[in-house]
């Protein structure tokens, strides 16, 4: 699946979500936050070390970037693994759980990827800044988890 063109209406989607102000068993729809910039940045997984440096970078640029829009994290882990990383790391925004990858496919984001010559399905480090009209604003890819934060900022 492609991503969606930039000026156009992003996907919509409702999925479980926690942190933030989210508490488990709480779900998320996109369409219900126009109003407001949305940040959606998909990342692979919880807990690595790319993931956690740009999950990291967001809380350390908090400040900067809660004044401007909402921010979620999106990955195909669980809510309970959600919420295990958002406790270790002090993360103050929501995380979405994509399990059955409906919004990494919507947002074209789930891939074929190589790791040492091996081939395998997973999801594209990328962000899209949904503007308050809830159309597609900036797409960054393939973004390095060290200039994510500056990034981000750079397209609100």
């Amino acid at each position: 699946m492609s991503k969606p063109a930039l000026h156009s209406p992003a996907p919509d989607f409702t999925a479980p979500v926690v942190g933030g102000d989210y508490k488990a068993g709480d779900t998320v729809t996109l369409c219900a936050l126009v109003g407001k910039p949305v940040v959606l940045y998909f990342y692979p997984k919880d807990d690595t070390p790319g993931c956690t440096k740009q999950a990291c970078g967001l809380r350390d640029g908090w400040d900067s970037i809660a004044k401007k829009a909402l921010v979620f994290g999106i990955s195909t882990d669980s809510v309970k693994k959600h919420g295990r990383f958002i406790q270790k790391y002090e993360l103050p925004f929501p995380l979405i759980a994509d399990e059955d990858h409906a919004i990494v496919n919507a947002y074209g984001v789930w891939v074929e990827k190589m790791l040492y010559g091996r081939k395998y399905m997973g999801t594209e480090r990328s962000t899209f800044v949904i503007d308050k009209e809830g159309r597609i604003a900036a797409i960054l890819e393939k973004v390095k988890p060290e200039e994510h934060l500056e990034q981000v900022l750079a397209a609100l």
